[in-house]
């Protein structure tokens, strides 16, 4: 006579929860890796919109014989504010469609921050800090109408440019 079982015996439930747990703790860490990779692969994005828009700009500004600097590439230092958003404050000239927000605090991570203003006159650079997802931070400066790393040689500026 067979017996029919309803119902599954604990050794296999256990051996089914170990297996998940096991699929689960490879692929966790691969799943976190990839979203910062993302998160960096969207600042490197960002760099190159930016660069472009400037280029652009200093272009449009040339072909009408404004030979002025551009200084500043938004127009709040407010944190928590839109950043890259208008030329030298000019919300009229804008450089992205849809700006990303600052960082709300100097220790967020994976957001941008104005870190020194500009001015009309050019004395003063204006520079841009992007804080990391895992740490870290790049400095971009917006020298001689051009939106560039300020160490050119560091391994994060590489990781964004490049």
């Amino acid at each position: 006579m067979i017996k029919s079982r309803k119902a599954f015996s604990m050794m296999e439930l256990i051996f089914v929860i170990v297996i998940i747990g096991i699929l689960a703790a490879v692929a966790i860490p691969r799943l976190a890796a990839t979203r910062d990779d993302a998160e960096v692969t969207k600042a490197r994005v960002l760099v190159a919109s930016i660069s472009n828009s400037v280029a652009m700009e200093r272009q449009k500004r040339i072909l009408r014989g404004d030979f002025s600097l551009i200084f500043r590439l938004t127009d709040s230092s407010t944190l928590g504010d839109r950043i890259f958003n208008a030329f030298n404050g000019d919300t009229n000239a804008r450089i992205l469609e849809n700006a990303p927000y600052s960082c709300k605090t100097a220790t967020e991570t994976d957001c941008w921050r104005e870190t020194q203003v500009g001015t009309a006159d050019g004395s003063t650079l204006s520079t841009y800090t992007y804080n990391f997802p895992t740490g870290g931070s790049e400095i971009f400066v917006l020298d001689n109408n051009r939106f560039e790393c300020l160490d050119q040689n560091s391994d994060n500026c590489k990781l964004l440019t490049q």
